[in-house]
């Protein structure tokens, strides 16, 4: 889809930023497939430029005690600023939820499955008791205490790969992983779905977003010829829940988003970091209704314990 004032092909290659791992890479390739068969442009149009972020370096702590999401994006951040790519590929449940604003989500691709899958075990109550759950996830943590509160947490951080590994090396009983990242490498027959009506997924997992500088316009006409509008607005309504929730990497959040003609309806919950409170509500709103999700929102906090609000700043 081209307009009037976006060039039908860039100058010279355009260079798409990415994290270096198997998955960030995966993301990366659908991504210039999809951009170079909307535009019928070959694929050395597009060059994938990998950095290796901080979240990728540093496995042995939970993202929320070093720095939190930003870890996985202040290099691409810092590359888009400079110039040194146009535009950047993200796991968007992975993305903060304040961004600069030099910066737009310029496209979403289609959603892929929302549901994590359980690994090590065929369902949440099959889990021998006790068993050790493997997740640095503050929400899959608070998930699994609520259902079993005889199961323990212990921290696992790492690519797919480095996660099974780690299961295998008898360091957990179980973990939990994200079908769209299963799928998207090609590991479509490990572990058990859990459903996610109820098991909620977190805010827009399963999304890829495509991140620019608000300036580029030429970039930002490309990129909207890739752009899932239904998987954008389901995104957009999430993260904004989060921003009035006031949410951080240390609050367990889960949220799933379901589409009708001309609305969304948006089910969350929010959780105390030990399982033992669980607070859910719904909204139908507009996608255009920017107070949907701060309604959500409100109806979750004034109905929670300072136990779980504690964990969040909104009002």
């Amino acid at each position: 889809m081209n307009t009037s004032s976006t060039p039908l092909a860039p100058e010279r290659p355009l260079r798409l930023g990415t994290r270096r791992s198997p998955l960030a890479m995966a993301q990366a390739e659908e991504t210039r497939e999809r951009l170079c068969a909307a535009h019928g442009w070959g694929e050395s149009m597009v060059e994938i430029v990998p950095v290796t972020a901080s979240g990728d370096k540093i496995l042995d702590r939970p993202l929320a005690e070093i720095g939190g999401k930003a870890l996985w994006t202040k290099e691409l951040d810092a590359w888009l600023f400079e110039g040194e790519i146009d535009f950047a590929v993200h796991s968007m449940k992975d993305v903060e939820t304040l961004r600069p604003e030099q910066f737009c989500i310029a496209a979403v691709l289609p959603r892929a499955d929302v549901r994590d899958v359980l690994v090590g075990a065929a369902s949440i109550h099959a889990i021998p008791p006790g068993a050790r759950v493997g997740t640095s996830a503050p929400r899959r943590a608070a998930q699994m205490l609520h259902a079993r509160p005889d199961l323990k947490i212990v921290g696992f951080r790492g690519n797919v790969a480095t996660r099974l590994a780690k299961l295998q090396a008898d360091e957990a009983d179980v973990t939990l992983l994200a079908a769209a990242g299963l799928q998207r490498l090609g590991e479509t027959g490990v572990g058990t779905p859990l459903s996610e009506f109820e098991w909620l997924p977190a805010p827009a997992q399963g999304a890829i977003g495509i991140e620019c500088l608000v300036a580029s316009d030429d970039v930002r006409g490309w990129l909207s010829a890739i752009d899932d509008r239904a998987t954008h607005q389901a995104v957009l309504a999430e993260r904004a829940l989060l921003a009035a929730l006031g949410g951080n990497c240390h609050s367990p959040i889960a949220v799933l988003t379901t589409h009708h003609e001309s609305s969304l309806t948006v089910r969350a919950a929010i959780y105390s970091p030990d399982g033992a409170e669980r607070i859910e509500a719904s909204e139908t709103f507009a996608p255009a209704d920017a107070d949907g999700p701060k309604r959500l929102a409100h109806r979750l906090l004034s109905e929670a314990p300072e136990s779980v609000t504690v964990h969040f700043s909104g009002e």
